[in-house]
């Protein structure tokens, strides 16, 4: 059964409005105050105008090696989402097993509020290594909080051993995602008359054929890549999401823009797959440069998160199984900041209460019963003795 305490931790965060489009620093200087109330001091690194912030704090010896336990702060809107309960009152409901309800329950504050209530637990445990708990901002919309908390630490000189994410995966230890390479293309024609189109250079069809080459490259993907079972889609995909240009019928639009994205496998490489759909930009630009110098492709980096590929052999996920009672692993099919601190030298393994089919959906909500699990994790992390294979590097 789940603590009062860990409840009531949870809904307090859950009750704090972190869209990413908004502040965290509400969430980021509760969890500080309830630290500090400890004597816990927090590691603070801000965004370029200070409205957002992660936290970094360590419980236990900081002259000993850690276990991170990494959350973001930041949630997804829920403009137009058809909610039965308000998205931000934490409400528990009983049907038809007891839920706690709104946004961010399951994605992921769940994890947060639990690993927060055993703070006191962590400050107390005989255990010869510390707990970390580092809390992100802008998660959401790129991963890029954390690439700023990474870097304090380095600078500080602070060396982790492993990292566990609390992403929702229903307390199965996941050792694999695929990446997101999210990027804006700006497309510049000339505009003229529509009886005139040959002393024009239409962006919207320049966009399009691009466009036609994201589309086959998904097809490529689909039909020859090699498939890396366990995921929903066991293949890289590439999409376009958004699309814009032209001002009336009878002008040839100057500009169009468009966004699309690849998600790939961990063993397939997304920069060589915007390499691509640059290289064919530079050929298209070459007939449009004939009617008209200034016209061409920008293009933008909107997020580069990595895949993620550990091993079930890894000494972090065979602790997240230990902690966890889970003998399994699993692959999940959502972006994670767990490639950004693998690839900063971390040992990292995804493990958190409730499922991603909750989250971001209207009545978001995870079960007591997986708050309850993962309090139990943060328990036998609390009372262990010793770290088996895990070694700072």
């Amino acid at each position: 059964m789940l603590s009062s305490n860990a409840l009531h931790l949870v809904q307090s965060l859950l009750r704090m409005n972190t869209v990413s489009q908004n502040s965290n620093l509400e969430l980021i200087h509760f969890v500080r105050d309830e630290l500090a109330r400890l004597g816990v001091r927090s590691r603070l690194s801000y965004n370029g105008d200070k409205s957002k912030a992660n936290l970094f704090a360590t419980l236990g010896d900081a002259r000993a090696a850690g276990i991170i336990l990494s959350g973001h702060t930041d949630t997804v809107p829920w403009d137009g989402q058809d909610w039965s309960l308000p998205p931000l009152g934490a409400v528990v409901m009983d049907v038809p097993e007891p839920r706690l309800f709104g946004r961010g329950s399951a994605d992921m504050k769940g994890f947060i509020g639990v690993a927060l209530s055993h703070a006191e637990q962590f400050l107390n445990s005989a255990a010869p290594f510390a707990v970390h708990l580092a809390l992100s901002y802008d998660e959401e919309v790129g991963c890029f909080g954390v690439r700023e908390l990474i870097a304090d630490l380095r600078e500080a000189g602070i060396k982790p051993l492993a990292c566990i994410i609390g992403e929702p995966t229903s307390m199965v230890p996941a050792i694999a995602h695929k990446g997101v390479y999210r990027y804006r293309c700006c497309v510049r024609g000339k505009e003229a008359h529509s009886s005139l189109t040959p002393q024009s250079v239409n962006a919207i069809e320049m966009a399009a054929r691009l466009i036609g080459k994201v589309r086959d490259m998904a097809e490529g993907f689909e039909r020859e890549e090699a498939r890396y079972e366990g995921f929903d889609v066991p293949f890289s995909t590439a999409s376009v999401g958004q699309f814009q240009g032209g001002i009336a019928d009878n002008v040839v639009p100057r500009d169009a823009w468009f966004h699309y994205e690849f998600r790939d496998l961990p063993t397939a490489d997304a920069r060589k797959m915007q390499e691509s759909i640059v290289a064919q930009a530079r050929t298209l630009e070459e007939g449009m440069k004939k009617v008209a110098a200034e016209a061409g492709f920008q293009f933008e980096t909107i997020c580069e998160i990595p895949s993620f590929l550990a091993s079930a052999d890894d000494p972090v996920t065979r602790l997240a199984q230990q902690l966890s009672g889970q003998a399994r692993t699993t692959q999940v099919a959502f972006g994670t900041e767990a490639g950004i601190f693998k690839q900063s030298g971390i040992p990292t393994v995804v493990c958190g209460p409730g499922s991603i089919a909750q989250a971001h959906q209207p009545d978001e909500y995870v079960s007591l019963d997986q708050l309850a699990q993962c309090e139990r994790f943060m328990q036998r992390l609390a009372a262990m003795r010793s770290l088996s294979g895990i070694t700072q590097s």
